[in-house]
């Protein structure tokens, strides 16, 4: 049975336990798109929680790749020494760095989220497949083929550079109606050249851009794609799509497929609930025989255990119960009768020790109240 504090190997690449820091936005870079000092307190607060592996929000492999201008970015030589000093400190305290690379296509330009009197509308011309605009936002310009052929370089040579800095997991972001993934649906590509149309064309660009970052990466690396494994609309992309081209990741040298849903329309009707996109994970991994990760309200340390003894999934991704409580590992640990498997750090084993092993185990199963 896998367990949730087992190690994970993914080429020359071994995560501690099957828990990671799924990438999440943080919107607070300069224009310069180089992390800060939030980033570094941020993640290295969670690798010292326990996390087998923390993994860096989207990161723009172009300028125009961003979500919003407080985005981070990869796309320059000069970004790398902050990301350096960031990889080199989530590594320092056990945990393995990732970096999630992605491009925004049509849902580039935005306000960050608590921004006052933010419109809908973007802040620069966005790019995507066709001219078909997201909700109210305005529409995309269609890309000319030079440029789908410069965004897979930019991806590749924003590989290069993660692996300079020091990061040891680089996942593609082909979700989320982002520009990878608004290729692949229907619902966001009207193209009728080698880039559109049916399953092959709209898949066309995930695929060779998974080609040529395998190809930027050393063979010890580990390769993900996050991918949206249903658009939740009917005559949208699917779950079934989703398999075929997980099989073809697979071929190109992906390592891990990161199974989330939803985000190209507005449409969407999601069934929110405990666990609600384990099933897509599952479909993927039986379907296409390569390793997953599952996400979507996922809280509970024996709900994430089941997921795995199950054969659902093979790593965990936490994004809010990571943001509640950055040492959910540490309580899964004692939840599971685990804590022999979780590294302390040295600097608390004082703690520890003082409490007493047995008071501290059930102090740390407790779930967190909610404030207020």
């Amino acid at each position: 049975m896998t367990d949730l504090f087992s190690p994970l190997t993914l080429r020359g690449v071994t995560f501690p336990n099957r828990i990671g820091v799924s990438p999440m936005c943080q919107y607070c870079c300069g224009p310069d798109g180089r992390p800060t000092e939030w980033h570094l307190a941020h993640l290295v607060s969670r690798a010292q929680g326990g996390a087998g592996l923390v993994c860096v929000e989207a990161t723009a492999v172009a300028p125009e790749g961003r979500i919003s201008p407080g985005d981070v970015g990869l796309w320059e030589e000069a970004q790398l020494a902050a990301h350096a000093r960031l990889a080199a400190a989530i590594a320092a305290v056990g945990a393995v760095p990732g970096i999630q690379l992605a491009h925004a296509g049509r849902k580039g330009g935005r306000y960050a989220p608590w921004e006052e009197g933010r419109e809908k509308r973007n802040q620069w011309t966005a790019l995507g497949p066709s001219a078909l605009a997201f909700d109210h936002f305005d529409p995309p310009r269609a890309m000319t083929e030079a440029e789908i052929e410069g965004v897979i370089a930019a991806f590749a040579a924003a590989a290069r550079r993660a692996v300079a800095a020091g990061y040891r997991y680089v996942e593609v972001h082909a979700a989320h109606g982002y520009l990878l993934h608004s290729f692949c649906s229907p619902l966001a590509n009207a193209r009728t050249d080698r880039w559109g149309g049916g399953f092959e064309g709209r898949t066309r660009i995930v695929v060779e851009t998974a080609r040529a970052v395998r190809a930027a990466l050393p063979e010890e690396a580990a390769l993900g794609v996050r991918v949206s494994h249903t658009d939740w609309v009917e005559g949208g992309w699917d779950t079934a799509q989703t398999v075929e081209l997980s099989r073809l990741l697979k071929r190109e040298g992906v390592d891990l497929i990161d199974v989330s849903s939803g985000g190209v329309s507005p449409q969407q009707q999601i069934p929110l609930g405990p666990g609600y996109q384990v099933p897509g994970a599952e479909a993927v991994r039986r379907g296409a025989g390569i390793p997953v990760a599952a996400v979507g309200m996922i809280t509970e340390p024996e709900q994430a255990q089941a997921i795995l003894a199950e054969g659902k999934a093979d790593l965990i991704l936490l994004g809010r119960a990571m943001l509640r409580e950055p040492y959910w590992p540490l309580r899964a640990a004692a939840a599971l009768g685990r804590m022999e498997a979780l590294r302390t750090p040295p600097q608390y084993d004082r703690g520890w020790n003082t409490l007493g092993r047995t008071r501290m185990e059930r102090a740390i199963a407790r779930p967190m109240r909610p404030l207020g």
